[in-house]
């Protein structure tokens, strides 16, 4: 008999034991994985979610940099960790390309990881060198078609967010652009300011002081409305291509198989940062916004479009691993 107690005792321990840990999620620091390096919109998000949960949960939260080509090494690292809620993920859109465009990207998209939630959405402009002989979309599309793949396009790698927008362009514009990889936005940018490249799709935020000084030429933003800060600038629909829109997403995730009310705890806490109007401000004046998903299951269903949706662009520009 006793022998039975002990057995139905440590059955009710194993079947309650998930949830109890999550109940008293976190009891230490909690990392937060960024798979590209310091600066970018997805690490200064990441520093701003780590310090308001550092906050609210009351365990420090600790933001790491792994960064690397797709950023492959840091994505395939929170996918083997454990899914306890310790190990965490913020990356961008070339999470949902790279496994398309790589046979060794190490995860998959929608399998190795748990949706916690969207944390901002970021839109790019298409610009150019001021050298380049384009006021505005059509020009350059004159040129590319006058010139096949003269127009070079700086990127921060194969299957990044700049990379793809700009593919998309030109299977929109019937125009064969020459991409320029590079190991980061960073030296992507400054190679088009020197006019080392002619164009590059680039977040606002971190183009943005580079048009003001007129050391870019921003032709287009890539977003469905004009942005706040560039209000002269006009989006790719009105510049011709309607339905047009690529909107960099940034976001978090866990491992699979992390305990859902770990999950649900870590959406509604950046819920709550994201109520607060001073921190909306500071990012709006980056041309960043500040969102997060209504659920984890609804960013699900994000990750599963955006990867059908980028497939697809890959498929039919024959983008592979380099």
């Amino acid at each position: 008999m006793k022998f039975r107690i002990e057995l139905v005792v440590l059955g009710i321990a194993a079947i309650c034991g998930g949830p109890v840990l999550a109940q008293g999620y976190p009891t230490k620091s909690i990392r937060i994985i960024v798979p590209v390096a310091p600066g970018g919109n997805v690490d200064i998000v990441a520093r701003t979610l780590a310090a308001e949960l550092t906050k609210s949960l009351g365990q420090t939260v600790i933001v790491e940099n792994r960064p690397s080509a797709a950023s492959l090494i840091g994505t395939q690292q929170v996918a083997k960790a454990a899914p306890d809620g310790y190990t965490l993920l913020a990356h961008s859109s070339t999470y949902f390309s790279a496994p398309t465009i790589s046979a060794n990207a190490g995860y998959d998209p929608i399998r190795d990881f748990a949706p916690i939630t969207l944390t901002c959405k970021a839109p790019m402009f298409m610009e150019v060198h001021p050298s380049v002989p384009a006021r505005n979309v059509a020009d350059l599309v004159a040129i590319a078609k006058a010139q096949p793949g003269y127009v070079s396009n700086a990127n921060s790698g194969n299957g990044s967010t700049g990379h793809m927008a700009g593919e998309v362009f030109a299977s929109r514009a019937g125009v064969k652009l020459l991409n320029v990889f590079y190991k980061g936005s960073a030296q992507a940018v400054l190679d088009v300011i020197s006019g080392q490249a002619m164009l590059m799709f680039d977040q606002i935020s971190t183009s943005g002081p580079y048009v003001k000084a007129g050391k870019l030429r921003a032709l287009a933003v890539t977003s469905a409305q004009r942005a706040n800060m560039f209000p002269d600038v006009r989006t790719m629909a009105e510049s011709g291509y309607p339905g047009y829109e690529d909107v960099t997403l940034n976001f978090l995730l866990a491992p699979a198989g992390t305990p859902k009310d770990i999950v649900t705890k870590l959406h509604a806490e950046v819920v709550k940062a994201y109520q607060q109007p001073e921190l909306i401000k500071r990012f709006t004046e980056r041309s960043i916004q500040l969102v997060a998903s209504p659920s984890p299951e609804a960013f699900g269903e994000t990750i599963k479009s955006e990867v059908a949706r980028l497939s697809k662009v890959a498929r039919d520009a024959g983008i592979k691993a380099e």
